[in-house]
């Protein structure tokens, strides 16, 4: 007997042992003393709204609790695709990434699938066959900006005659944003005969080119009444452009953008820019808690939206000192 209850202590205490060794490894992603390992490929530096939204994701992905492995893109879908499958290969827990273009990413995103690594999509959104391919999406709605800067361009335009002649500067072609940003603007204009968009050409987000492209506007067309920018570089970049014309920003052409980051309330505060569509780039802590959920295996909502507002020029003296980009 006495063997025999030898025998049975030292296999429960084998198997206690195995017990709490087995609990130790089988930790994943995020419990004590093991940060969740997250890869970030970032569109680029292309704009202030794009260097805040970096700013705010490095910080809420900041260690002990995760690990960031960082990638700028500098707009370029091959760059971002190569450094997804290097996440890949380095066996990431999450990776996350804002896409430069909506399409193309199926066969990277089934590499990640088979991996067993899930995806979590910011700010844009891509084009897939099988949704599965990422987790989720926190981003803003593109398509409602758009209606929020052609819905503020209705209230403007209260009581003018038309013709009413809109140039359009789109953000980098075959992007989300630009894409739905043009849909929504679109779907609001289209549904009064004052307003006809004249000139419609891509400023790739940025200010230089901006303010290239709307040089060429101006030496194209006569009378424009209106400039509607995807984003607020742009429109940065096309009031030098105006000025340079010797025409006034903001009274001869009026001027919707959007963004929302502290150079358009600058503007505005001069008088040059006339309103500006916020799409906030500080939802790193939102992503931060998102990728915990992703990798402890937690259900997660497909779409997560981001809170904004619309700005007036009357409204820029008082909300300059509270931007945080």
């Amino acid at each position: 007997m006495r063997n025999i209850f030898g025998q049975g202590a030292a296999f429960a205490l084998a198997l206690l042992l195995a017990a709490c060794s087995g609990g130790d490894a089988a930790k994943g992603a995020g419990d004590a003393g093991k940060p969740i390992v997250v890869g970030f490929s970032q569109v680029g530096a292309e704009s202030e709204w794009r260097t805040a939204n970096t700013t705010s994701v490095k910080a809420a992905l900041a260690e002990p609790e995760f690990r960031l492995k960082f990638s700028d893109a500098q707009q370029k879908q091959e760059n971002q695709i190569k450094a997804l499958r290097s996440f890949i290969a380095q066996r990431v827990d999450v990776i996350a990434f804002s896409p430069v273009v909506e399409t193309g990413w199926e066969s990277v995103l089934r590499e990640a699938k088979a991996a067993g690594i899930p995806v979590v999509l910011t700010d844009r959104a891509v084009k897939v066959s099988d949704d599965s391919l990422y987790a989720t999406f926190i981003g803003s709605d593109f398509v409602e900006e758009g209606r929020r800067a052609a819905r503020w361009l209705l209230e403007d335009s209260k009581g003018r005659a038309g013709p009413v002649r809109i140039v359009e500067l789109q953000g980098t072609v075959g992007s989300a944003p630009a894409n739905d940003r043009m849909k929504g603007f679109r779907e609001i204009i289209d549904a009064d005969k004052r307003f006809a968009i004249v000139r419609s050409q891509s400023g790739d987000f940025t200010r230089a080119k901006g303010k290239e492209v709307m040089e060429a506007f101006l030496k194209a067309e006569e009378g424009i009444d209106v400039l509607f920018a995807h984003n607020d570089d742009m429109a940065i970049g096309a009031i030098q452009a105006i000025e340079e014309a010797g025409l006034k920003p903001g009274e001869d052409i009026r001027i919707v953008s959007i963004d929302g980051v502290r150079g358009a309330f600058e503007a505005m505060k001069a008088g040059k820019l006339n309103a500006t569509i916020e799409c906030n780039p500080l939802f790193g802590e939102q992503l931060a808690g998102l990728i915990r959920d992703v990798a402890a295996g937690k259900p997660v909502p497909r779409r997560v939206q981001v809170a904004e507002g619309v700005f007036t020029r009357d409204q820029a003296e008082a909300e300059l000192p509270k931007r945080k980009y």
